[in-house]
Parts: C-alpha cells; sequence; structure tokens
C-alpha cells in the first residue's frame, strides 16, 4: 500500500470520528421512558426523549404524577417554560407525585 494511500485512509478515518462524535453529542437522549399522570389519570409515555432543553408535559392541565425511568435525572416545573423557584428534582428510577392543591407540573429539563 503506498504512502498516499495510507495517508488517505488515516484521514478519512479521523474526519469519519469527528462527524460521528459532534454529530452524537447532539442528538443525545434519556435512554429509557418518562412517563406523566393527569388528574383525570390519563397516562402519557415518552421513550428517549432529548436531553437539550426544556420539555412541555403534553397535557393541558399539566401532570399530577411523573415516573422517570431514564438513565438521567430531571427536574419538573409548574410552568411551561422550564422557569422558576418552584421546582422539583427526580431522580433517576423515581416518582413523585405532587401535594393536595399544589401546582401540576407542566415542563421538565434533563441535569446533566
Amino acid at each position: 500500500m503506498s504512502v498516499r494511500r495510507r495517508l488517505t485512509t488515516a484521514t478519512g478515518a479521523v474526519l469519519l470520528t469527528l462527524a460521528v462524535a459532534g454529530c452524537s453529542s447532539l442528538d443525545r437522549t434519556m435512554v429509557g421512558t418518562l412517563s406523566y399522570e393527569t388528574d383525570r389519570d390519563v397516562v402519557v409515555t415518552v421513550t428517549s426523549p432529548s436531553v437539550n432543553g426544556c420539555h412541555r408535559l403534553l397535557v393541558p392541565r399539566g401532570a399530577t404524577r411523573v415516573e422517570n425511568n431514564t438513565l438521567v435525572d430531571i427536574r419538573l416545573y409548574p410552568t411551561r417554560d422550564c422557569t422558576g423557584k418552584h421546582n422539583i428534582y427526580v431522580p433517576t428510577s423515581t416518582t413523585d407525585e405532587i401535594a393536595p392543591g399544589a401546582l401540576p407540573w407542566r415542563s421538565y429539563s434533563v441535569i446533566h
């Protein structure tokens, strides 16, 4: 094998490795399921959502119970935009249920 061919192959391998590493960091997911329930016992399950940004819980009146069966921890918020000081930390493989009279959860963000 010529020197030029070896150099081309090595360069291609490096570029491919960088491309795969760069793309995978943008599309990382939580790996697992996140389930949430409304006050009317409607259950929504999301499989492997993205770790990036703020996620709205897709129920109009918010969620009263959230089950985190993913590999990462999350933070729940009573607002739709992941803001406010009244939020709660939910570690992996745990569940949170709102207290009577408390506002329902409307969004979450991933802790990483």
